[in-house]
């Protein structure tokens, strides 16, 4: 179920790959297998332009040769001087956790504790064992296997178990113009930020220079600096979420276009927003945006 409209949310294009993930079939030919290739550095560095002098040649060769599989051949790429150079070396140590996971695994981190668990393996066994852990992973094995490209999927609520991970998902797919870091405006710098410490779901807000129009990209307030509403029905965080919902099908409300506007809003204080976010993906609604309330 994704998350709202994709071609109004700036995730139409994760939206098309993720429906139809390109795979080495048996028999490929020599134009399938450099498809293949395209789709491998456009996944794994994250829509970046890379230069002939960049490109894996000996890994393209074996790949096009059947001696190294897909899985294989992100492994040397996410080994390479090319991809540590750009988002290893030159950010954030979190800001590369997040874009490792949106590179190699197509979602966002699930908590604090996952992030920590690569910091530590960074310190403790090296940069290869981390890029290994990933592609090594039970999870990876079990949605891309060795011959499927990965893609984006933690945009469509049914990938996510809380409302937390759902958020910070589509959190990394903002300001994809261009690539990872020269299209959004968090650069090298974490993109979940003090979120991520707490443990906490970032609002939604459509990547537009206004509240309903435009296509110029603004990223969502973290929770620390959101407008608060006090009183009854906050919570004890002080801060309460509207929450738009499309193609809601529950107690017989009546469907209308969820390509136009939602059909159902509500107002839910922070520490219910898990609790809502079940209830609505379990009863076939999709949500359109979350944001604070003044």
């Amino acid at each position: 179920m994704p998350f709202g409209p994709a071609s109004l949310l700036g995730v139409e294009r994760f939206s098309q790959d993720s429906e139809a993930p390109v795979e080495l079939l048996p028999g490929a030919t020599d134009a399938n297998k450099e498809e293949i290739i395209r789709s491998l550095y456009k996944q794994v560095l994250g829509n970046a332009y890379v230069m002939d002098s960049e490109r894996q040649i000996v890994s393209e060769s074996q790949f096009k040769l059947g001696e190294i599989s897909v899985r294989e051949f992100i492994r040397r790429l996410a080994k390479s001087d090319l991809y540590r150079s750009r988002f290893f070396e030159s950010c954030a140590r979190y800001r590369y956790i997040e874009l490792t996971f949106r590179h190699l695994l197509g979602r966002a981190p699930v908590d604090f504790e996952e992030m920590r668990a690569h910091s530590e393996r960074l310190d403790s066994q090296g940069y290869e064992a981390d890029i290994d852990s990933f592609l090594d992973s039970e999870e990876y094995q079990n949605y891309f296997g060795e011959w499927v490209v990965p893609y984006q999927r933690g945009w469509k609520t049914e990938s996510c178990g809380t409302m937390q991970e759902f958020t910070w998902s589509f959190q990394l797919l903002r300001g994809n113009s261009s690539s990872s870091l020269k299209g959004d405006l968090s650069g090298i710098k974490s993109k979940l930020g003090g979120a991520v410490y707490q443990n906490k779901p970032l609002a939604v807000i459509p990547p537009s220079s206004t509240e309903s129009q435009g296509w110029s990209f603004r990223p969502s307030t973290n929770l620390q600096d959101a407008p608060a509403r006090l009183g009854v029905g906050a919570g004890d965080q002080g801060i309460t979420y509207r929450v738009e919902v499309t193609a809601y099908s529950a107690n017989n409300v009546r469907r209308i276009s969820r390509y136009t506007r939602s059909n159902r809003i509500f107002y839910v204080p922070f520490d219910k927003l898990s609790e809502q976010f079940k209830r609505i993906h379990k009863e076939g609604g999709k949500i359109a945006s979350i944001t604070p309330v003044n």
